[in-house]
């Protein structure tokens, strides 16, 4: 009889592994965080036979948003997913897609929060009383310019307000070869995240573009107008292009600036070594009336992790996710693969994260930003949103087709549209 029992045992346990556990896990399309999970994923499935992590990247599509939305539609999904923003967010809770990771895991929840010091960074990614997203990181956009050229020109710091944008401009700008910055950077709607609405927050002191308890849009104020004009000003005098051909425009010098995250640090020490020894990272231009030694606020590309609700095996998905991210370690890893600053509070002040600060300028100046960036508008259709901003406010400016007046006037009709 025991015989019996221990082999039913046994057979219980190999049961067990065959038919053990298996997470849908997606991250996002990126080399860099690639290289990032590939290792952790492969380490954890090595050490957790019965809990297996089948990982993969989003599906190619135009936007992560839409190959996520689609793969729930097909009921193909994720259990667990990166490379979700806010805005996002928001929309999966509307259609009720996500665990309330508070609600689901309580303590175990706030102990994950707690080790990487998240108190006050989870509050910013709140819906209501919940808390549907563990933060990843933030990256604030900074103005990133050519340095070198810059000196060369009589430049001995970065130029801080528009109008000395333009007096750089009437010296280097000589069109269609060189033009002072790149200005707005594409007809994405998630373009808009690092042109207007950076600019936005940098010229307004981070206030919001959309009152999302009126439901309205309100950047065509006094801000918005100078952002606007601004942008109108630089298309106008040909001191700007919407083409910058394939070849890096900062690399050839085609354009002194951009604005730029810090996942793209990387790329630029590989490809354009000389370029990136001769960057200049400072905040985004102000208008002239800016007060000097003001902080400068910007964007936050914020993008966290979320788990949906059809995961049957929620208990064990949640296991990764502490395994990962309760790890600084990790962290550091991330730091040193794509540059990012991870969603920590303790960035300056943990020991681990020291040599970062005082070895690497690049990954410290944007590292500095983070309490300067502003997230998006925490509303559930970004993307319409942002579409209507495209059309109605920056290509009008771009191809002068309306003053800046008119551009900000039809933008908000039409994205209160949306809204209401």
């Amino acid at each position: 009889m025991k015989r019996l029992v221990a082999f039913a045992v046994m057979w219980v346990l190999i049961v067990g592994l065959v038919m053990g556990v298996t997470i849908k896990f997606w991250t996002a399309p990126n080399p860099l965080q690639e290289e990032f999970w590939k290792p952790l994923v492969e380490e954890w499935n090595a050490k957790h036979p019965d809990i297996q992590i089948e990982w993969r990247t989003i599906p190619a599509a135009r936007s992560s948003e839409e190959a996520i939305l689609t793969a729930i539609a097909a009921g193909e999904g994720p259990d667990i997913c990166t490379n979700i923003f806010s805005g996002f967010a928001a929309q999966l809770a509307e259609q009720d897609q996500l665990v309330d990771f508070a609600k689901e895991f309580g303590v175990d929840f706030w102990i994950l929060v707690g080790a990487r010091r998240m108190e006050n960074i989870v509050e910013g990614w709140k819906l209501g009383d919940h808390y549907y997203v563990i933060p990843i990181y933030a990256n604030p956009m900074v103005l990133r310019r050519r340095q070198d050229k810059l000196q060369e020109l009589g430049f001995n710091r970065p130029p801080r307000t528009y109008g000395e944008i333009y007096e750089l401009a009437k010296k280097y700008a000589n069109p269609p070869e060189r033009f002072a910055m790149i200005v707005l950077k594409g007809r994405n709607w998630w373009d808009r995240w690092f042109d207007f609405i950076s600019f936005y927050y940098a010229a307004s002191g981070g206030k919001p573009y959309i009152d999302t308890a009126a439901g309205k849009a309100v950047f065509n104020n006094e801000y918005g107008k100078k952002v606007a004009e601004f942008i109108y000003t630089m298309f106008k005098n040909k001191w700007t292009t919407s083409d910058w051909g394939k070849v890096f425009p900062l690399a050839n010098g085609k354009a002194l600036g951009s604005l730029m995250g810090p996942w793209s640090l990387n790329w630029a020490k590989e490809n354009y070594p000389e370029v990136y020894n001769n960057l200049w990272i400072s905040p985004l231009p102000v208008p002239d009336d800016y007060p000097e030694g003001k902080p400068v606020k910007t964007f936050a590309d914020t993008k966290g992790l979320v788990m949906f609700k059809s995961c049957k095996y929620k208990e064990e998905a949640f296991e990764f996710i502490k395994w990962v991210f309760m790890n600084p370690v990790n962290d550091a890893r991330w730091i040193e693969i794509t540059k990012m600053p991870p969603a920590r509070g303790d960035l300056a002040t943990n020991p681990l994260f020291a040599k970062y600060m005082e070895e690497d300028p690049y990954f410290a100046a944007y590292a500095r930003e983070v309490g300067n960036a502003v997230p998006p508008a925490l509303i559930t259709n970004t993307i319409d949103v942002q579409e209507a901003m495209t059309t109605f406010l920056t290509e009008p400016l771009m191809y002068l087709k309306a003053t800046p007046d008119e551009a900000l006037e039809k933008a908000v009709k039409e994205i209160n549209k949306l809204l209401w």
